[in-house]
Parts: structure tokens; C-alpha cells; sequence
């Protein structure tokens, strides 16, 4: 009979235990794909850096998608909710914290604060009618970012 080593065994046990990977978003949907929760530099509250946080929203379908009345929320309640828009086929938007003007790959939300916080938080994507379409979390200081 031959034992494996501790650390081997170690390594085993920790993969049955985690379960399975998370499956990646199934082709055909509108999905959160990454989120940028802290922004570069030093939090000032500047356009600038309040723009470097955002979440990115991709349509993996092959139609364009009305997210008209869609909303984007945080954990704390914070809304975002998407004015006319339409989200082409294979493209993705990008949900900025701070001000700007909209275009159809940046949307801004217009806010002088920041939304994202920068240890742990959940972005969760609903539907205009209230149905849940997607939600993604993230627990770390360690980076800057969450890919969903």
C-alpha cells in the first residue's frame, strides 16, 4: 500500500471539501462581469476617482437586450437604475460611480459618493420587472477588483 504525503492529502481533502467550481455564466445571458471597487489612488472624492469604481454588465446573448428600468444595487441599498438603454448583442456596459455623460458602453450614476466598498460588497443585477437576474460578491482587500 503506498500513503501519500501529508501535504498531498492535505491538498486532496480541501478540493472535496470546496466542492465544485462555480460554473461560469451559461452563454446567452446578461450577467455582471467584473466589478472595480476600489479605485486607483487615494479615495478624494474626486470625479476621477469616483469613476474608477464600476461595474461592468455584459449581454452574452446573441439579440440586443432592453435594460430600461434594470437596477444595479449594492449591499447597502444604493440604486442605480438604468434610464433608455439598450445593450447590444456580444457587448458589455460599464456602470460608473461619479459623473459624466452616457454613452452606449459608459453609463455614470451621477453620484458625488462613493458606493463601492473597498473590503466587501454585493452587486446585484435585477430586471425592470424586480426579478433577480444576477448577483456578485466579493470579501478582500487584497485586490482591486472582482471578476464575476
Amino acid at each position: 500500500m503506498r500513503l501519500l504525503p501529508a501535504a498531498a492529502v492535505a491538498a486532496l481533502a480541501a478540493g472535496l471539501l470546496a466542492g465544485p467550481a462555480a460554473p461560469a455564466h451559461a452563454a446567452g445571458s446578461v450577467h455582471l462581469a467584473k466589478i472595480y471597487y476600489d479605485s486607483p489612488g487615494k479615495d478624494d472624492r474626486s470625479n476621477t476617482s469616483l469613476n474608477g469604481e464600476w461595474v461592468r454588465i455584459t449581454n452574452s446573448t446573441a439579440k440586443s437586450v432592453k435594460l430600461t428600468g434594470w437596477t444595479l444595487t449594492d449591499a447597502a441599498g444604493h440604486r442605480y437604475t438604468f434610464k433608455t438603454f439598450t445593450l447590444k448583442a456580444g457587448k458589455s456596459v460599464t456602470v460608473r460611480t461619479g459623473k459624466g455623460t452616457d454613452t452606449s458602453g459608459t453609463v455614470y450614476q451621477q453620484r458625488a459618493a462613493y458606493v463601492w466598498n473597498n473590503d466587501k460588497d454585493t452587486a446585484t443585477l435585477r430586471r425592470a420587472d424586480g426579478s433577480l437576474r444576477d448577483t456578485c460578491s466579493y470579501n478582500s482587500t487584497k485586490v482591486d477588483y472582482k471578476n464575476c
